[in-house]
């Protein structure tokens, strides 16, 4: 078993609140409010700049040159592709760039990201990568499981573009690879004591991200 199954079982109510939660289950089904749709665009451009602090904070503690350049990739990967990805979606849903650096942070968007960060300045770089994994890993879980539902890839669900993103070889294989740098990082023995720590990082953040999501259907 993974760390990240473990956290999961430790986590497994957080968890699926998450998954499941109704704005990715109206996705599916193409009927979540546009509104909801624009605000989480909108807070998601605002939510990886923090990220992208995230891996350099990353990058900064890496104890050997591997750790450092799985940072600096992870910073790379946000500020050189992922970011213009989302403007250019954003714009295919009417929001400019002049809209997104215009916004201010919701609530839920300050107080997931600065709990990121702050497990990444005063915890170890495996504290800092679990309080990350939901997001990294839990993206790609929630996609693959939309994927599979009647109709939620059609061209009139103005939702597939994401969910095929989503569930893509791609972001796949990078949600497998983050599975694995936990893992690594661990070294494969976490003491009962230490594991605790971590599933309430894990837990936490799983918490903030269903937050995140109420976020966008609490403006619609």
């Amino acid at each position: 078993m993974t760390l990240y199954d473990r956290l999961v079982e430790a986590s497994a109510d957080d968890w699926r609140a998450y998954v499941e939660h109704p704005f990715v289950e109206m996705m599916a089904a193409g009927t979540l409010p546009e509104a909801a749709f624009r605000h989480y665009l909108v807070q998601d451009y605002l939510f990886l700049i923090q990220f992208a602090r995230a891996y350099a904070l990353a990058a900064y503690k890496g104890r050997t040159m591997e750790e450092m350049r799985y940072g600096l990739d992870g910073l790379r990967a946000i500020l050189d592709g992922e970011m213009a990805l989302h403007v250019k979606y954003c714009a295919g849903w009417g929001l400019t760039p002049a809209d997104l650096q215009a916004a201010d942070e919701d609530m839920p968007t300050t107080a997931y990201t600065r709990f990121v960060l702050d497990w990444g300045v005063r915890g170890d770089l495996l504290d800092l990568h679990v309080a990350l994994a939901p997001c990294m890993i839990g993206y790609a879980v929630i996609a693959r499981r939309l994927a599979a539902v009647p109709g939620a890839l059609a061209g009139s669900n103005p939702y597939a573009p994401w969910i095929a993103e989503y569930a893509g070889d791609g972001y796949q294989q990078l949600a497998a690879s983050t599975v694995a740098h936990l893992d690594a990082l661990s070294g494969g023995a976490v003491g009962e004591a230490r594991f605790r720590q971590l599933a309430g990082i894990f837990a936490q953040a799983s918490r903030l991200e269903t937050a995140f999501w109420q976020m966008g259907l609490d403006r619609a």
